[in-house]
């Protein structure tokens, strides 16, 4: 059975075949040789210092147990101590980056930065190559230990460097989105117990899906009120309901809605499967699905659909469902993806997206465009993020690095906009979130820059992407403006709040917005770590993302700090009261603001509030009153006033704010007799408004 505070992640790696020889050939004695030199130092005028080491026969895999390696064994860990020397404030523009590599790729090395005492600063320990480690340029003495996960009789090289903070744009100017949360009844089962939470919505029923662990919730919300009421119901996938697999184990929950069909799957990993079923009617009912294709990896699994592309297998004969399904999972050295072309019932064979000669650690959730291209995001590819992407409805897949970005802890996560623009969000090495731009489907990469600058975000997990128009995306994740090493359960006190990154001009700017700002989301450390956290381990790897049928942006993600946590700073997480160490199932949704769908755009409404035409001295004069009751200003517009059909005024105004007015008056020489003056805003409809009916008035005059 699945215990929520076990899972896997980078450190849950295991040894490769040839890893396990070299242990057995060597009869666990280790031949290394000391770092060459033994140390160096950077400075703000010697920017640089290198040095090697090895070559390594052994493995020591002992952080998977304790998350810091054990080097009492002879030679087991290789220490190369760097003195840094900076100027004050130096590492406002500047960071220190080490970068440890080595020839033979299916070897594989960890690095650890430590301070005089011993503790972790920085690490960097996933499965690429090179790793890279970034951090703040503090001056002081520090040792560099390189551990030989799986050496494979490999030397490396490493080089410390001080190196220059990319410059990120400036926030956008478009006005933040607002948000607000809502939490799963109390009474639901797992309803504190959503670890690695997802969502999904139903474009036809309006209807959100959440899974937490083996509950599946629904979620309906009622926009007739600001903020909307959230009405939820328990409709979990069992025996009862046709899913005879259904809540009883798993090793990873993931939930996955197609908007277009309204067909949701819950998927629980069960090893090298998965139990799977799927719903038509929001979960009324269920149906069973094989669950994955064979082969099939052993871990994070993940679904995702959508349109077929033009080349590759189609629908299976006889088959209705218009979209293609993709089960990926990952395995010790690489991952699988199968199709199913008969809507998820069955699925083809796994077949390989990648290697360990090409990526390694966790991939991140499957996306699929408009277009039938497949996206699987990847946290490290050699030194960078990347995307693994198939043409061919998941007969071949092709990997494509991002450059600019680093490897870390945090899967990855794509968006795609609907002309097929491509969003990545990601967390770079140094820890602080960021996001790279494609339009050529992961060919070439633009607008890579940090996110939430507005609020000085030092660290961040867990990102999670959603696009809508082509132009519009965004970027939720989990951060605070405490830098340091956020893993260390007995130091770090940072304050965790969710964040939602959003553009409005194809990724050339973003605006961040606090979407609990009143609640944290975490206080202490989050750990990253798998199985080395101990009790450290509420939060697990991933939240999740998704856009209603008007672009609302919907998180899902779990909350780990309820009740007294909420105000109390001394409840923190790791060995802290339950409060600090929740999983609470929560949604936090749009509530203001322009959506990822412009067709849903607050518009302005230029209301004739008033037009009041008298008679004096051979004059006739009309008194406008337009006041703008939309949602949006408006740059300019123009009056009309007409005198039985004739034209005697044409008058312009603005820029007019939401909810402000202005007062025009026209006077004109009238011709003798009975006179009807018709006044009209915005004559020939140059401005788009939520209201055409209000905008004209007719006054009799004798």
């Amino acid at each position: 059975m699945f215990v929520r505070r076990v899972a896997r992640s980078r450190s849950a790696r295991l040894l490769t075949a040839a890893a396990l020889t070299a242990v057995l050939v060597t009869g666990g004695v280790a031949i290394t040789e000391a770092s060459t030199p033994t140390e160096g130092t950077v400075s703000s005028t010697a920017t640089s210092t290198s040095w090697t080491g090895g070559p390594f026969l052994v493995p020591n895999v002992t952080a998977q147990a304790t998350g810091l390696p054990d080097c009492t064994a002879p030679q087991s860990c290789d220490d190369f101590t760097l003195h840094v020397s900076t100027p004050a404030g130096y590492g406002d523009t500047h960071q220190l980056r080490i970068q440890v590599g080595w020839p033979n790729t299916a070897a594989d090395f960890d690095v650890y930065l430590l301070d005089t005492a011993g503790n972790e600063v920085a690490s960097a320990a996933s499965s690429s190559d090179p790793e890279v480690v970034l951090t703040a340029p503090t001056s002081g003495t520090y040792t560099v230990r390189v551990v030989p996960f799986a050496p494979v009789g490999q030397s490396y090289s490493a080089t410390a460097s001080l190196v220059t903070k990319p410059a990120a744009p400036p926030p956008g100017t478009e006005p933040r989105p607002g948000f607000a949360t809502y939490t799963a009844p109390s009474s639901f089962t797992d309803a504190n117990n959503a670890g690695e939470p997802s969502i999904g919505t139903n474009f036809g029923s309006h209807a959100t899906l959440y899974q937490a662990y083996l509950s599946t919730y629904k979620v309906t919300f009622d926009d007739s009120v600001t903020p909307a009421r959230a009405t939820w119901s328990d409709v979990s996938a069992k025996a009862a309901n046709g899913c005879l697999v259904g809540s009883t184990r798993s090793l990873d929950p993931i939930l996955f809605t197609d908007h277009q069909t309204g067909r949701t799957f819950e998927s629980q990993l069960s090893g090298v499967n998965s139990l799977t079923c799927y719903t038509d009617d929001d979960g009324a009912t269920w149906h069973p699905s094989t669950g994955g294709g064979i082969p099939s990896g052993v871990d994070h699994q993940t679904i995702g659909g959508g349109s077929y592309a033009s080349s590759g297998i189609g629908p299976l004969p006889g088959s209705t469902y218009p979209h293609a399904v993709y089960y990926c999972s990952q395995d010790i050295a690489t991952a699988f993806c199968a199709a199913s072309h008969d809507g998820g019932t069955t699925f083809g064979n796994g077949v390989p997206t990648y290697s360990l000669l090409d990526c390694g650690g966790l991939h991140g959730h499957v996306k699929v465009a408009p277009d039938g291209t497949a996206y699987l995001p990847n946290k490290g590819c050699g030194e960078n993020a990347a995307v693994v992407t198939s043409t061919d409805n998941g007969g071949s897949w092709t990997v494509h690095k991002i450059p600019g970005s680093s490897a870390s802890d945090a899967d990855p996560s794509v968006g795609v906009g609907a002309n097929g623009t491509v969003y990545v969000g990601y967390v770079g090495a140094d820890g602080r979130p960021g996001v790279a731009v494609s339009r050529d489907k992961g060919a070439t990469w633009t607008d890579n820059q940090v996110l939430g600058s507005e609020f000085g975000i030092q660290n961040a997990v867990f990102p999670a992407a959603v696009a809508g128009d082509d132009d519009r995306a965004a970027v939720a994740f989990i951060g605070t403006p405490t830098g340091g090493n956020y893993q260390d359960t007995a130091n770090f006190k940072g304050e965790w709040h969710l964040y939602v990154s959003t553009t409005y001009d194809g990724g050339h700017t973003w605006q961040t917005s606090d979407a609990t700002p009143n609640d944290p989301v975490q206080r202490g450390s989050i750990c990253t770590g798998g199985t080395t956290c101990g009790n450290d381990r509420n939060l697990l790897d991933f939240i999740d993302a998704t856009i209603d049928d008007h672009g609302r942006v919907e998180v899902g993600f779990a909350d780990g700090c309820i009740g007294a946590c909420v105000t109390d700073p001394t409840h923190t997480s790791g060995a802290g009261p339950a409060d600090a160490q929740a999983a609470y199932a929560t949604i936090a949704r749009q509530s203001t603001g322009r959506t990822m769908f412009s067709a849903f755009d607050p518009q302005p409404n230029l209301t004739l509030t008033s037009a009041t035409v008298t008679k004096a001295k051979a004059q006739l004069s009309d008194k406008i009153v337009v006041t703008n009751t939309g949602g949006a200003s408006v740059a300019g517009f123009q009056v009309q006033v007409t005198d039985n059909g004739k034209q005697v005024a044409l008058l312009s105004a603005g820029p007019l704010a939401k909810g402000a007015s202005v007062t025009l008056t026209a006077t004109w020489k009238p011709t003798s007799g009975s006179h009807t003056v018709v006044t009209t805003v915005d004559p020939t409809n140059a401005v788009a408004e939520s209201d055409e009916t209000d905008n004209k008035r007719s006054t009799v005059v004798k």
